[in-house]
């Protein structure tokens, strides 16, 4: 099994990035043995110190990347033997994988925004010389989420890059990314792999039953993650249920206002279930670093790092009750495709073929136009909320307009 193998439904990709494993193994081994002193890519190398992978939830840019930075580590002996790096066994790839290796840090974030300071410590250990491995790689998962000073510092960084550090960020899209750092990054697209190879990955890797693997495959519409948590929570598919019963809901005021409120209230409680435990956790870490006596008196000045610690979780669970949101209103747009889907004559790929009573009954009380109508309202209040509009304003509206048509 190679690192590759993780890349779902992404053969060109997986191609055009074992080609450059190849090229930069070819460059550090010239340097080892004296024919060069630091890896200098020649004309027609298809390796480069800066990537940007781009591709839309699901399609796997995070897992290209760190598929990348393991093949760029890979020390197989089979190399020598003109075997290609990333072998998916040895040393170097293994930890890499599994985020241990000392020369790639993996930064993601689960707060709304990554800020100067934490990029300039990037910067600082991007100028450092690898430890162990071939190169020094930094994998930035989030890098649409730099703010527009965090991305000037790295700009900086990614314009003059020391010798043996590899930049790989990941962003939704190229307009995600500032023009002048795209502009310096050899560009990546990876596609939403087909329903079948999701559904195939879920039971070969994860031993979820066909029919249990392919439901989910196509309900998420190849997101691998998505689909893979269908397939084995049952919470999950409890919270999809509710969200798809909000277009039956939508009758009057009253019912647009109450589901307008369930939606924000399951957000809450979903940001709340997967916050508590970890934030009980770090709070106790950071006590017991503090020095806090038995019963949990704090020593002086020791309040500033507690509220700093406060804010940060605060921030979080905003960050993870705005993608549950964003998850539901997903769901809500796929739901009104199949209604579309309907309305114009093809039963081909619905991703919501459980519920086809609802969605016929729905084709049938409104023609295409409305439809579209009710899934532009949902892109617009995926925008506001992208705007920092407040959410239940911005749902409120969301569902007025659903029943509006």
């Amino acid at each position: 099994m190679t690192v590759w193998d993780d890349l779902v439904g992404q053969e060109r990709v997986s191609g055009q990035l074992a080609a450059a494993a190849r090229d930069a193994d070819a460059l550090v081994t010239a340097a080892r043995t004296g024919e060069g002193t630091e890896p200098a890519a020649p004309e027609g190398s298809r390796m480069t110190h800066a990537w940007l992978f781009t591709g839309p939830p699901g399609s796997g840019r995070a897992t290209a990347a760190r598929a990348f930075a393991a093949a760029l580590q890979c020390v197989s002996p089979d190399r020598a033997l003109g075997g290609a790096p990333g072998c998916g066994f040895c040393d170097g790839c293994h930890t890499s994988l599994i985020g241990t290796h000392a020369d790639v840090e993996v930064v993601r974030t689960d707060l709304l925004s990554i800020g100067v300071k934490e990029t300039r410590d990037l910067v600082r250990r991007a100028q450092l010389s690898p430890a162990v491995g071939r190169w020094q790689v930094i994998v930035l998962e989030d890098a649409d989420r730099l703010t527009e000073g965090a991305a000037n510092v790295l700009l900086k960084a990614v314009e003059e890059p020391a010798p043996r550090t590899v930049w790989l960020l990941c962003a939704p899209s190229l307009e995600d990314v500032l023009p002048t750092i795209r502009s310096r990054c050899r560009h990546l697209t990876l596609r939403t792999p087909s329903v079948d190879a999701v559904a195939d990955v879920l039971v070969r890797r994860d031993g979820i039953e066909p029919d249990a693997a392919r439901t989910a495959a196509r309900a998420t519409q190849g997101h691998i993650g998505r689909a893979r948590r269908l397939a084995t929570d049952p919470r999950a598919r409890e919270r999809r249920a509710a969200v798809l019963k909000l277009p039956l809901r939508v009758a009057d005021v009253g019912g647009c206002l109450r589901a307008a409120q369930e939606l924000i209230d399951a957000a809450a409680e979903d940001a709340k279930e997967m916050s508590e435990e970890l934030d009980a956790k770090e709070t106790e870490e950071l006590k017991t670093a503090l020095g806090a006596a038995q019963g949990g008196r704090m020593p002086r000045g020791t309040a500033g790092v507690m509220k700093e610690l406060e804010d940060r979780q605060k921030r979080r669970r905003t960050r993870t009750q705005r993608d549950s949101l964003d998850l539901a209103l997903t769901e809500l747009t796929g739901f009104y495709r199949d209604v579309l889907a309907l309305q114009l004559g093809t039963r081909l790929a619905l991703a919501n073929a459980g519920a086809e009573d609802t969605l016929e009954r729905l084709a049938r009380e409104s023609g295409p136009e409305s439809t579209l109508r009710r899934i532009d309202a949902i892109a617009a209040c995926r925008d506001a909320l992208d705007r920092n509009v407040a959410p239940l304003l911005a749902v409120e509206a969301m569902t007025m307009a659903l029943r509006a048509g």
